[in-house]
């Protein structure tokens, strides 16, 4: 049964009070939800509602739509009101100049956000913000719609703007919710694919336009709203993967990773961005076949600059929606999980750029970066750096880490710009940063971020891996926190990779003089787990490709490469090559073409390009290779003296105490009766020769294999008499 009908004039007293009244039309009320709405007054359920530029309103029953009380406009312009004799749910039927409109009132709904979200959130460990915070898809009540919630303890006042509310702030303005400065509302009858931002009045006046700091999903660039997204709704079948994944990330299992950027790899017609889907019919096979076990993706949240190459994200848990929808980028995951490939992202902790309307200065305040600029403004990069020492900043990261991981089932992050993260005078000058509590340059609050980062995500992500781009000397960081590392599961080995190419750009007449460039490495080959990075940073900026990094002719270039391409992928440590380094792109790498694929055509790129098929295979099936690439056991010097000649040899071991013979000529000199020891007698044979016909090379060798001789050498009881190839490395296994 219908209630009575309200009365059908208002009087004063319906009306909130004129200082409230000057702060709703203002857009400056810091509590809407105190005044709009329904709000018992002891004489029945007075009904506000504040709506700019509506004609008029009714005020239906929510479960039979029948007329409850034609609502009053007021003496102010867009606020109606009225009373119920009784409180009950109701509907507000809205008549604007462009049509009619049916919903319910977002200031009919109480708070929803649980005490408990808001507690772990300020205290920053909060580990599910996207299923919380930003726009979450619900229904209330048994109404459905959007929840936003957004934290800005600084503003005045935030509202929700979007196209279903003409981008007006004075709409939706936002409940606060103290103490935790998280400000949210229910907005009935929103769905997915909504955009919206967040208008906020900072201490000083409006802001531009902000996006949701925690959106699931964005509009395309250069468009920069945020985007309602639905929960991801992927059904997964890599189980097996999932299972498995612990032993195939481990440090004695083999891991050959193919960094690439998305947008580059390879375009569609008219040189159009590759989709999610486009790439699991093309990459995944590609990378398959090449016999890489993991992809790893430069930087895929969204970012409003394409030149940043995704280095500088604003949407810390959005898919960039150049790629597609985030439910094609899970799906893309599950096919690499079902073709038994890894999938790593890189992810960036460190610094975030200044776009008006990101992270900075957020709420009119110094929120989610430092201050002071010393601190809070990184000057090569134009980029603010996180205050991951405020707990909400803190957990907010974390949250954003677990969020890849356990939302999408990624196997690993690739944590960006490690060093600048640790050292407070990071390229910076005297007098231009501020000393830690203690006096020191070392950032206490990012290695404790990073510390606990990698611990929480050891228990909340089992078997996925933490790997650090950190280029300095720093100790420990792939040892446990609770051994007083940072943590991490695996190092780039940055000194490694500039000394080996520093050494590879020489002339093979000068290489003589640079010998320990190519063997200091191995002094501390062992102090960490460490990943041999061959990454996009040296294939850009006037680097040149890596052929091109390489002396000589046409020829003697394709033979360094392949050499060093041998070189590196039977030392110790885990592989990472760039696309295009896998065929010998000469071209350095832009983000705006695709890869130089018709090089192809070419036998000696063919050549490059099968060398590095079977340099994966030879190192996933042989233990030798990647059993012990993290211990000293696994390695044994034969040759690391003969800098006259310019050639190496070492033994790698498998844990069983399976030998490999590597041996490396870096001079287009053939080196002949070249005497190796070998730890056992028989037959020895060639199990990959960089310089072999198949890949663009001489063909000189040793027939495909060698006896050894009952000579002892170089600490072996048996030796080989060979012959060496020019600017060619031989693996040789033993019959």
């Amino acid at each position: 049964m219908s209630l009575p009908l309200s009365q059908p004039a208002y009087d004063d007293s319906l009306l909130p009070g004129e200082s409230n009244i000057d702060a709703l039309v203002r857009g400056e009320h810091a509590d809407p939800f105190a005044v709009l709405g329904p709000h018992d007054d002891g004489e029945g359920t007075v009904v506000r509602v504040y709506l700019p530029h509506a004609v008029a309103v009714d005020l239906l029953a929510r479960d039979s739509q029948a007329k409850l009380a034609d609502m009053q406009a007021s003496r102010v312009p867009g606020l109606f009101v009225c009373r119920l004799a009784e409180a009950q749910p109701y509907l507000l039927r809205i008549r604007w100049a462009q049509g009619e409109q049916l919903t319910e009132d977002p200031y009919s709904f109480a708070p929803l956000l649980g005490e408990m979200d808001l507690y772990l959130f300020a205290e920053g460990n909060h580990r599910d913000l996207g299923r919380c915070f930003g726009a979450q898809c619900l229904s209330v009540d048994g109404v459905a719609g959007v929840r936003f919630a957004v934290w800005a303890p600084n503003a005045r006042r935030v509202s929700v703007v979007g196209p279903f509310n003409g981008w007006d702030g004075r709409r939706h303005p936002m409940r606060l919710r103290h103490p935790a400065g998280v400000w949210e509302i229910f907005i009935p009858r929103l769905a997915p694919g909504e955009v919206y931002k967040y208008e906020v009045l900072g201490p000083h006046g409006i802001l531009p336009l902000k996006a949701d700091p925690v959106a699931l999903a964005t509009e395309t660039p250069p468009n920069t709203a945020s985007m309602v997204a639905a929960p991801l709704a992927h059904p997964w079948r890599d189980q097996a993967w999932m299972e498995r994944r612990t032993a195939r990330q481990a440090a004695n299992a083999p891991m050959a990773i193919y960094e690439l950027h998305v947008g580059s790899w390879r375009r569609e017609e008219g040189g159009a961005l590759p989709s999610w889907r486009q790439l699991t019919e093309r990459l995944i096979p590609y990378v398959k076949e090449m016999g890489y076990t993991h992809v790893e993706l430069l930087p895929i949240m969204e970012h409003p600059f394409g030149g940043s190459w995704g280095y500088q994200p604003l949407s810390q848990f959005a898919p960039s929606a150049r790629y597609g929808r985030r439910e094609d980028f899970a799906a893309f995951i599950d096919a690499c999980h079902q073709a038994d490939i890894g999938v790593i992202l890189d992810w960036v902790p460190a610094h975030f750029p200044t776009d008006t309307h990101g992270l900075g200065r957020f709420d009119g305040t110094a929120l989610y970066e430092y201050d002071h600029p010393f601190e809070g403004f990184h000057q090569d990069w134009d980029t603010f750096i996180y205050n991951l020492g405020r707990t909400e900043v803190h957990g907010f990261m974390i949250a954003s880490a677990l969020h890849w991981l356990r939302e999408f089932h990624v196997d690993g992050l690739r944590v960006d710009a490690v060093a600048s993260m640790l050292y407070r005078d990071y390229s910076r000058k005297d007098g231009e940063w501020i000393p830690n509590r203690h006096g020191g340059r070392e950032n206490l609050e990012a290695i404790d971020f990073l510390r606990h980062l990698n611990e929480v995500v050891k228990a909340e992500a089992p078997g996925a891996m933490m790997i650090a781009e950190e280029s300095t000397a720093w100790p420990g960081v792939s040892k446990p926190a609770a051994e007083g590392g940072l943590g991490f599961d695996y190092k780039w080995n940055m000194g490694w990779m500039h000394d080996t190419l520093k050494y590879m750009a020489e002339d093979p007449i000068h290489r003589t003089y640079h010998h320990d460039r190519m063997t200091f490495g191995l002094i501390y080959a062992f102090s960490e787990r460490f990943i041999l990075p061959i990454s996009h940073d040296e294939v850009v900026h006037g680097k040149r490709s890596l052929i091109d990094k390489m002396p000589g002719d046409r020829w003697q270039k394709f033979a360094n490469l392949r050499a060093y391409l041998a070189f590196m992928w039977s030392m110790p440590g885990k592989k990472l090559l760039f696309m295009g380094c896998e065929f010998g792109q000469w071209r350095e790498w832009s983000h705006d073409h695709e890869l130089d694929w018709y090089l192809l055509n070419y036998d000696d790129h063919q050549g490059v390009q099968q060398l590095v098929r079977d340099l994966n295979r030879l190192y996933r099936h042989e233990r030798a290779l990647h059993q012990q690439d993290c211990v000293p056991e696994g390695f044994q010097w034969l040759i690391g003296d003969d800098r006259h000649n310019s050639v190496f040899s070492w033994l790698r071991w498998s844990g069983k105490g399976e030998p490999l013979l590597v041996v490396a000529n870096f001079t287009p000199v053939v080196r002949h009766g070249y005497r190796i020891g070998v730890p056992s007698g028989g037959n020895w044979q060639e199990a990959l020769n960089s310089d072999a016909e198949c890949y663009g090379g001489s063909n000189v060798g040793n027939a495909g294999g060698v006896v050894a001789d009952e000579l002892a050498s170089h600490g072996q009881p048996f030796s080989l008499n060979l012959k060496l190839p020019p600017l060619g490395v031989l693996i040789m296994r033993p019959a």
